[in-house]
This record gives structure tokens, sequence and C-alpha cells, in this order.
């Protein structure tokens, strides 16, 4: 028991380390894409901060959307901006600063996003950190338990998939506005994500830690292990999830370990995955024309 305690003690540790350079050097390649901590976002990367004159900017690595930027995203970038400039008041003058404003990129130009003015020159607000995601969430076994209650969108319908290909994400999936704020903030533009950043991104916003790379992924959360296995979809290729997809995916599955798994896609399911799952309830196959429930159940419980 006492081991126990030290291994899970030394695993916290090197947890806030590896949180703490990750803020500070931006995401590392095989992180996950989404930086969090027990549900709560902690922030997005900041690129510069610079004073000039009665403004001071803060430059995020944060993909902004195409327009006016939405209330909820500019709410959360700007209590980021009061926080940045609440952290270097300590190194740098910040006595004269009437305005704080957050910078995001848009097309690889930066852009504002959000400036808040302040009631006294050098004076910041409280801070106060934002719920994208209520931290009171369920688990992701809880959300399949449900999806898998729930009328199903029948599979095999790859042969309705357009002559030139099948079309990003982003022109078919719906997200609530804190899920995309809480991506965007994380670096992640989902007009453009695939659905390994997409999916990847939602569970950590409800509270998932996830350790892997590539296309699999371990979701943990309240002790329980979701094994992720993500299938991307190449322009040209076939746009039905193959036989080989599926084997591979149902043998690492049970190897891993893990209470459940599933495997997310963007390309459309045969019929051949209700079989699969009739025989080994703990699998399910999230794919094109299921991904919207999933992200509805996910993102909003």
């Amino acid at each position: 028991m006492l081991i126990a305690i030290v291994i899970a003690a030394v695993v916290i540790v090197i947890g806030l380390i590896v949180f703490q350079s990750t803020r500070t050097s931006g995401r590392a390649p095989g992180t996950p894409v989404v930086q969090m901590e027990d549900g709560v976002p902690v922030g997005p990367r900041v690129a510069e901060f610079h004073v000039r004159g009665e403004e001071a900017f803060v430059h995020f690595e944060v993909p902004l959307p195409d327009g006016e930027v939405d209330d909820v995203l500019s709410d959360l970038l700007a209590r980021e901006a009061i926080e940045v400039v609440r952290e270097k008041r300590h190194t740098l003058p910040i006595a004269d600063v009437h305005r704080v404003v957050a910078m995001g990129r848009r097309g690889g130009n930066w852009e504002r996003a959000v400036s808040v003015t302040l009631d006294t020159p050098g004076e910041l607000p409280p801070p106060v950190a934002p719920d994208l995601l209520p931290r009171s969430h369920p688990s992701t076994f809880e959300v399949l338990e449900r999806f898998a209650e729930t009328p199903d969108i029948h599979p095999g319908v790859a042969a309705r998939a357009p002559e030139e290909g099948l079309p990003p994400l982003g022109e078919e999936i719906a997200l609530p506005r804190a899920a995309e704020a809480g991506l965007r903030a994380a670096g992640v533009d989902p007009a453009t994500a695939g659905v390994g950043d997409l999916v990847l991104g939602l569970l950590r916003m409800t509270g998932h830690a996830l350790t892997g790379e590539g296309d699999t992924w371990t979701a943990t959360k309240g002790g329980e292990r979701l094994f992720v296995r993500i299938v991307d979809h190449h322009p040209g290729g076939h746009p039905e999830l193959g036989e080989r997809e599926l084997d591979r995916f149902v043998v690492d599955f049970v190897s891993s370990g893990a209470s459940r798994g599933i495997l997310v896609t963007e390309k459309f399911g045969p019929f051949e995955i209700y079989d699969r799952e009739r025989r080994d309830k703990r699998m399910r196959f999230i794919t094109r024309e299921r991904l919207q429930h999933f992200v509805d159940a996910l993102a909003l419980g």
C-alpha cells in the first residue's frame, strides 16, 4: 500500500513538471493536443508578451475563427491575458498599463481577439477561472453506456460518399461553443482538425488523462482505462473502414488490458461493426455517421 502511494506521488510530481514545461515551451510531438488539469483548462500557449505605452499585448497560439470572435472564446482569452500580465507584473512595469490585449492567429497573421480596459491603470481584476465544461461531467464509460442505448444511425452508407472524397469534418460536425473555445485555446482549429485532434481534445476537456502517441492512446479517468484507436482517412482512400483496421483494433484492445475500447474514424462504418459490438460489448466503433452523436454525448454529458 505504501509503495503504491509513493509511486502515485512520483507520477503526480512528474506530471506537474511536464505540465509546466509544455505551457512554457509549447506542445512536443506525441503529447496530448489539449492541456488540461483535472478537467479544467490550464491556458493557451503564450507566444509573445510586450508592453507598448498603455497597452499590454499577449500573443496566444490560438487559431481564431473567421469573422467575429464569439463571447465564449473572447472571455476565455481575456481572462488568460489578464493572468499572463499578472505573472509578468513582478518583472515588467505595468503601472501605466490601461488596456490588456489578447492576440490570436488568423491565416498566419496576428490579430486582436479581445481587449480589456482596466478601471485603474496597473490594477488587475481578481483571477477567475473559466469553466468551459462542468467538472462533474460523466466518465466516458457512462457516455458509452448511454451511447449504446440510443437509436443508432445505420452504417454501410459509404456508397453515398461523394466522388470528390469525404468533406472535412469541420463542415459536418457541430460543436458546442464552449467545446470549440476550449479546442481553439489548445491550438486546435475545429474547422480543419482531423478526427484525432477533435476527439482527443474533447477527452482531455472532460477530465481524461491521455497517454500515447500517433493513432493509439489510453484515456484514464477515475481509475477507468479507455483504449482509443484513431483511424484517419486520407484523400483518395476508401471511405469505409476496412476489415484489416477492425482486426488490428480488436487485437490491440484485448492485449491492452483496458476496460473499454473505442475506434474513432472519419470513415464510414461497415455493417460488420454491429456484429463485432454484439460479440464484445466492451468495444464501440465511432464511425463518421456516429461522430456527431458521440461528440454531443461527450461534450454535453
